[in-house]
Formats: structure tokens, sequence, C-alpha cells
């Protein structure tokens, strides 16, 4: 399995995918079709989870995204879960900037819905 990286644009994140357990998810998100934006994401992470490394890393650090990239984050990191039921560590860390508030919220509301704790980092 290969890394896989995705450079960020104007309104797509940064994504790094390593297949030794750590992920990241960089910026601003307001891809218009973001279905298929984060399909190769989908396919990698598919894949990654039949065979997980030890500990598996998520870290997102997301200054804004729209609702069709909301949905699309959700359905990978639900996906993600999965890591944990192979008996491996699974770590998700949430940033957030010093008063950003709506990025928190949603950030604990993703947490509630994966039921998953997530690590709370300010910036």
């Amino acid at each position: 399995m290969h890394e896989l990286r995705i450079e960020p644009g104007r309104h797509t994140p940064e994504i790094v995918l390593n297949p030794e357990g750590h992920i990241r998810i960089k910026g601003r998100s307001i891809h218009e079709n973001a279905e298929e934006f984060f399909e190769p994401v989908v396919k990698w992470v598919k894949a990654y989870i039949e065979n997980p490394a030890d500990v598996t890393v998520v870290d997102i650090k997301i200054e804004y995204f729209n609702s069709p990239s909301a949905r699309a984050l959700i359905r990978i990191l639900q996906k993600l879960v999965y890591v944990s039921v192979k008996n491996k560590k699974f770590v998700i860390n949430w940033y957030y900037e010093e008063g950003d508030e709506d990025i928190l919220e949603l950030g604990e509301y993703f947490s509630s819905i994966l039921s998953v704790q997530f690590n709370f980092i300010k910036l």
C-alpha cells in the first residue's frame, strides 16, 4: 500500500494518507462536488482498514468546510473507526483555533455521531 497525498487547492484541503498509520486532513474544504473529490480517499481507507497499522492517528486541522464536505468527512471517519475492531489503536486529534467555537462544536458533534473520543487541541 502506498501513501496518498493530495495537495491543497483554493477550495480543497491537503490530505496525507500514510499506510504507517498517519492520516492528515488540513485546510479548507468547500468543494461543491465533495463526493468526487474524496473518492480516492474513500478507496484508500477501504484498503487500509483491511490491514491497518498498530496505531492509526488522524489529525484534522480544518479551518472551514461546507455541508457536502462534512458528510464526506463523516463517511471517511466512519470507515476508519473499523481500525479499532481489529484491536488496533485509533486516535483522532481535532485541531481548532482559539476562539473558533464553530469548528470546536463541529468536532464535538462528529465525536458524538461516531461514538469516538476525540482529542481537542487548541492552536
